[in-house]
């Protein structure tokens, strides 16, 4: 990471190539991409403006959390510092007893699912690129299609159809038929929490 104006730090850093992660902050989740890390800080890229509060907590796929402070942002670009040294080498290898997997983010906002039977009420609970956690009074069978009206980014309805995957009473995973792509799912998290933050995107 290098500091407009600043001296290049002494501890030496790794290039990450489009490391997905998230930054959690007062305001809320939302997604980055690590583009390189030292043992004293990290540079992300970004999909929109960030909150303007300065600490955050960086999350890993795999479960670490780093927490950071920001330093610099300019365009889709921040830099922070870690609150205390890091391991690089284990950042970079997410070397945890956990798999790697896709970001999940703690989103909770009201959708409508329509079956063939007729329209439903839920609230999805967290939300990722491939899927989502939801809440529901109506019973869906496991495989069953459905169509959820989810906002996009104007706030407006827009359709997207799902498999049901696994039920816990009134708990079920969807797996999307057209997953988001990073960038879509970064936007329509921001769009969610703090809409102010996409500018005229």
């Amino acid at each position: 990471m290098q500091q407009p104006g600043a001296e290049q730090r002494a501890a030496p850093r790794f290039t990450l190539l489009i490391r997905a992660a998230k930054l959690v902050s007062a305001q809320g989740e939302f997604v980055c991409v690590i583009r390189d890390v030292s043992e004293t800080g990290v540079s992300v890229r970004l999909f929109h403006a960030l909150p303007g509060c300065k600490d955050y907590a960086l999350h890993m796929p795999a479960g670490a959390i780093y927490e950071i402070s920001r330093v610099w942002q300019r365009d889709n670009e921040a830099g922070f510092t870690f609150a205390a040294p890091v391991e690089v080498e284990k950042l970079v290898n997410e070397s945890g007893e956990y798999p790697k997997r896709g970001l999940r983010l703690g989103l909770c906002f009201p959708v409508t699912i329509n079956l063939l039977s007729g329209s439903h009420e839920a609230v999805v609970e967290n939300l990722s690129q491939q899927g989502a956690r939801l809440t529901c009074e109506a019973l869906l069978a496991i495989d069953q299609t459905v169509r959820l009206a989810m906002p996009d980014l104007s706030g407006r309805p827009r359709e997207v159809r799902a498999k049901v995957r696994w039920r816990r009473d009134r708990h079920y995973g969807v797996v999307f038929d057209d997953t988001f792509t990073l960038g879509e799912f970064a936007r329509l998290a921001a769009g969610l929490q703090a809409p102010l933050l996409l500018g005229d995107q």
